[in-house]
């Protein structure tokens, strides 16, 4: 089994925006990440899917048999699949989402 890592005080990266809801539970363990990294709830979401999806070896093989003409635009492609770069540029926030808000990514 291969060990998932977060890095402490990660640098952000560019993000594509996904509404979901998730399980309490889920929520407070993810919150609780956040703390102990020092590290945005965006980032340690990122992080535990991209751990997940390598993870998984019947998706990976339905992925490489997919042809390469992508069903989305090729920049919702390009920013789930890149690896995480270090960047010193902020995140923006978007302005209608409170930074403190009770509805978890």
């Amino acid at each position: 089994m291969s060990k998932f890592k977060i890095e402490h005080g990660a640098s952000k990266v560019r993000l594509v925006l996904l509404k979901t809801n998730i399980e309490d539970s889920i929520s407070n363990d993810i919150d609780l990440m956040c703390e102990w990294s020092d590290n945005e709830r965006k980032y340690i979401i990122n992080e535990l899917l991209r751990f997940a999806l390598t993870q998984e070896e019947d998706f990976l093989k339905y992925k490489a048999s997919r042809s390469p003409s992508p069903a989305r635009p090729s920049t919702e492609t390009k920013a789930a699949t890149s690896p995480v770069k270090p960047t010193t540029e902020p995140v923006r926030k978007p302005d209608s989402i409170p930074a403190n808000s009770t509805t978890h990514a």
